[in-house]
């Protein structure tokens, strides 16, 4: 079993090497593990599929963190496709250097699967030709939003920041600080928009921590709030990219920005001696999002398309999965895409110009 943090380049002598390295069992992922999730078997010949599937997960969060999470869905989906089979198949996952990687790693063939963003997922399918084909739940719903945080609360609040209890992992609680109404329940699901006035008073010359520019959630809607507001967000602001959502919580903590946006509520996945508990308020949110999905190729045998739904889907029916699920991406459960969906994050990249090459 291996685990890699990738450019495209580098994932693509990774398959080479596993090609020529099938007898060692330390280095791949393959049918004789523990609590297999199995597909149904496949109906038609399966002579065609891969011996290796090669997947790979937009480090939208701290990359070796993201690295050791993969590990079981990887064992997992190496179980299934290895049963719907009837032979060992490996399955060895990647995390590129940044979001556009995993995009390019589709075009060229070397990731099989690719678990992206929205707006990432959409450059699969119009540059690589992929096929959307789950999408990602978080408790109950299929949307997700921008938080804005600030470790400036007396410029952004309007009331007093209060104590907000938030999920963080196997059932723990952690205690954050939040205001203007955004506080809700660890269990609970907010949406957005909430506090668009605080929003609205960020003025030119702030500091904002953005994630990457084709991050849905972390560039693309707030920078089509701040375009809405008068306030463009090339010129007007002294951007930071992060480059992860967990890294641009810890850029306001430290200091390097006084606004900063993620996903709700990347405060939870964050590690860092700073106190961000106690310095990090989230002050407002932006509107929804449709949540983060999988694509396959589109030469993948169809036999294969969907034993790897069949087999990701039924993963996370199970209790490993969710647990798996929950560490890797916050993902509550997995459904069939409704890429119809996807229309309002094209449009919002369309007003900021940002294409998919």
């Amino acid at each position: 079993m291996r685990f890699r943090m990738a450019t495209p380049l580098l994932a693509l002598a990774l398959v080479f090497a596993a090609c020529g390295d099938d007898d060692d069992p330390a280095d791949t992922t393959t049918a004789e593990g523990a609590g297999a999730t199995t597909a149904a078997p496949s109906d038609g010949d399966t002579a065609d599929w891969p011996d290796e599937i090669v997947v790979g997960f937009v480090p939208s969060r701290e990359a070796d963190a993201l690295v050791e999470d993969i590990s079981a869905l990887e064992t997992a989906l190496a179980e299934g496709l290895s049963a719907a089979a009837g032979r060992d198949i490996t399955v060895e996952g990647f995390v590129p250097t940044d979001y556009t990687g995993l995009v390019t790693a589709m075009q060229s063939g070397q990731a099989h699967i690719g678990a992206f963003g929205p707006f990432s997922l959409l450059q699969a399918r119009d540059l690589a030709g992929a096929e959307i084909i789950l999408q990602s739940e978080r408790n109950g719903g299929a949307t997700y939003h921008t938080q804005f945080f600030t470790n400036d609360p007396a410029t952004y609040c309007t009331d007093d920041p209060v104590e907000n209890e938030r999920s963080v992992g196997d059932d723990a609680i952690a205690v954050f600080l939040n205001c203007n109404g955004t506080e809700h329940g660890p269990d609970e699901r907010a949406e957005g928009p909430v506090a668009e006035d605080a929003i609205a008073g960020i003025t030119a010359g702030t500091t904002v921590a953005f994630v990457e520019e084709t991050s849905a959630s972390g560039y693309i809607f707030p920078a089509t709030i701040f375009l809405n507001n008068g306030i463009d967000p090339v010129t007007d602001l002294e951007r930071v990219f992060a480059g992860s959502h967990d890294a641009s919580v810890i850029a306001v903590c430290e200091g390097d920005a006084a606004v900063g946006v993620s996903f709700d509520d990347a405060r939870a996945i964050a590690e860092s001696t700073c106190d961000i508990p106690g310095q990090v308020v989230t002050f407002a949110y932006g509107p929804e999002i449709p949540n983060d999905g999988w694509a396959v190729l589109p030469d993948l045998p169809d036999a294969l398309k969907e034993a790897i739904t069949q087999t990701l889907l039924d993963y996370a029916a199970t209790e490993e999965g969710q647990a798996t699920l929950e560490a890797i991406y916050e993902i509550d459960n997995l459904v069939p895409a409704d890429e119809a969906s996807f229309e309002i994050v094209q449009d919002a990249a369309d007003q900021l110009g940002i294409e998919g090459d």
